[in-house]
């Protein structure tokens, strides 16, 4: 799998809820199937919501809460994100576009 960089962004048509039970549901504002990730998942998107969607500052900010090697980190960010992205649901916003 290529590596992830760089600045995401959600689409915007898709609605984050955590659930009471730590459940991350994103639903499609023009209806269709949601995309649910366990806890874990839940936490990865807060992380790259906190740090303005970029990969490498949320993956560091997860390695140092769970006590993880920020590298292998870092690599299960990017294969989260590629599924997310994969899904529709996250793009990669071109460089010259970043701010």
């Amino acid at each position: 799998m290529k590596e992830l960089c760089g600045r995401l962004q959600p689409e915007p048509w898709i609605d984050a809820t955590v659930r009471p039970d730590g459940v991350l549901e994103l639903t499609p504002r023009h209806g269709g199937v949601s995309f649910r990730c366990d806890p874990a998942g839940a936490a990865m998107w807060i992380a790259l919501c906190q740090h303005g969607w970029l990969v490498d500052a949320a993956a560091d900010t997860l390695a140092a809460a769970w006590l993880a090697d920020p590298e292998n980190m870092r690599a299960e960010l990017d294969i989260w994100v590629g599924e997310l992205c994969d899904a529709g649901l996250l793009r990669h916003v071109p460089r010259q576009q970043h701010k």
